[in-house]
């Protein structure tokens, strides 16, 4: 049976993971990709970050965005949440911010999720290279929507 989640229950899915599908457009073509994310809940936005490419590129110019975030067990035991919202860039000292709450964030769903913390980003995020400056990104959620089924 197929219903609808709850409020409570799509941040539930948003919180207990980091490993979501970004999907963005560039070149009025479709692209979705993984990336790793935090959901901060007061601010109500997914936060990540990237290396310049084509990811950011098109975000740049087409700021809507979405971010589909899945639990799945089985074929029929799985929920599925889809975020729509708006691209924005941080920068200066509110981007190490955000970046801190990701990394600190990340490493305590792992903790709980796989029993061992983290010790730092590159265990479990995109590698950027050490003379390129990250680009910390928040998608701030406009619409989100949840979706669960069990047999």
């Amino acid at each position: 049976m197929r219903k609808n989640l709850e409020k409570e229950e799509i941040e539930g899915v948003l919180m207990s993971n980091y490993i979501g599908h970004l999907a963005f457009i560039s070149q009025a073509r479709p692209y979705m990709m993984p990336i790793t994310y935090y959901y901060n809940k007061v601010q109500n936005a997914i936060i990540s970050y990237s290396g310049e490419g084509l990811k950011l590129s098109a975000m740049r110019k087409n700021n809507a965005v979405s971010l589909e975030v899945d639990e799945i067990n089985s074929v029929g035991n799985w929920k599925s949440v889809l975020a729509h919202g708006t691209f924005e860039e941080v920068q200066g000292i509110d981007a190490k911010q955000q970046l801190h709450q990701f990394a600190e964030g990340v490493k305590t769903i792992i903790t709980k999720k796989e029993g061992h913390r983290p010790q730092s980003l590159k265990e479990f995020s995109a590698r950027i290279s050490s003379d390129k400056i990250p680009v910390v990104f928040r998608i701030k959620i406009l619409e989100i929507t949840g979706k669960q089924r069990e047999s």
